[in-house]
């Protein structure tokens, strides 16, 4: 299982890796380039499904996130 990913963000393209909770979903991320506040996408559960390289741990380890 991978724990980190690399987000990118639509506003203004900046990407950061960072490290993902394995307990819990991340729904908000403030883009360390432009300060837009992040949101997942409909129908995904955190911003790392919605805007990463990887997806969030629950989802890598069962195909269902905490929610």
């Amino acid at each position: 299982m991978q724990l980190q990913s690399t987000i990118t963000c639509p506003s203004c393209g900046h990407q950061s890796t960072e490290a993902m909770p394995t307990d819990a979903c991340q729904f908000f991320y403030d883009c360390a380039g432009c300060g837009t506040r992040l949101k997942p996408k409909a129908g995904d559960c955190c911003v790392f499904c919605s805007y990463g390289t990887v997806p969030c741990p629950p989802i890598q380890q069962n195909g269902r996130c905490c929610g």
